[in-house]
């Protein structure tokens, strides 16, 4: 049984090794101290983490990108840097200060000119892109209040195409998603999204848990295969 004080040691030396980010005209560790300066909870995402999400963008080929839930910027920019050039992400903040430091680090970042940043609660700017018929966008992060997690992924159906991705973040919740007694709002969440996805006939899904820097954790993966819209 791998130690916890092993995982971190195996994530750096996979940052040390595969993280090259000459490529990129991003300073990710920036935006990290930027967020961590500005008092913002360390819950990003970890760096391996940013570079796996930066890949299934480029697999995916997805033009257009939804974050819901955008911090400091640091997912927002793994999966902006990216886009090709005539592609944009829209990221959602509830948190003004938040927001204000996302949008400080996106600039610095010189991502300005492909993501929309949107300040507000995610439900409701979510339905009113739903209501206008916003494009579909190729390429959904779902990484908010867990609480929500459920109502997130209904509408990310809503704003997608077959063939879009879906990912949601923190789905095992250090093993604690397999309590059923819990009172734990984030955990009971967390169980409605998954009751959510599994009973979805328009999406296939499987879900990975991880361990690292971020303890014991994982994402869902999905794609949609069947939705209500053509494009």
């Amino acid at each position: 049984m791998t130690k916890p004080a092993e995982w971190q040691s195996v994530d750096e030396l996979f940052e040390r090794r595969l993280l090259k980010t000459s490529n990129s005209a991003v300073d990710f560790e920036w935006i990290t101290r930027a967020n961590a300066e500005a008092g913002l909870p360390a819950i990003d995402v970890s760096p391996l983490q940013g570079k796996f999400l930066h890949l299934l963008v480029q697999i995916s080929g997805a033009k257009r990108v939804l974050e819901i839930g955008t911090l400091g910027g640091y997912s927002t920019a793994w999966m902006a840097s990216a886009l090709p050039e005539d592609g944009e992400l829209t990221t959602i903040e509830i948190n003004a200060a938040h927001a204000g430091v996302a949008a400080a680090n996106l600039a610095q970042a010189g991502l300005t000119d492909r993501v929309h940043l949107r300040l507000g609660d995610a439900n409701a700017i979510l339905a009113e892109m739903i209501r206008l018929e916003t494009s579909a966008f190729d390429f959904v992060f779902i990484d908010a209040d867990k609480v929500s997690g459920e109502a997130y992924f209904k509408s990310a159906l809503e704003l997608t195409r077959p063939g879009s991705t879906i990912v949601c973040d923190n789905m095992v919740r250090g093993g604690n998603i397999i309590d059923e007694d819990t009172d734990d709002p984030d955990v009971a969440g967390t169980q409605r999204l998954l009751g959510a996805v599994a009973a979805e006939p328009s999406v296939s899904a499987t879900a990975i848990q991880t361990v690292g820097q971020k303890g014991h954790d994982g994402f869902a993966i999905m794609t949609v295969e069947a939705s209500s819209r053509e494009s």
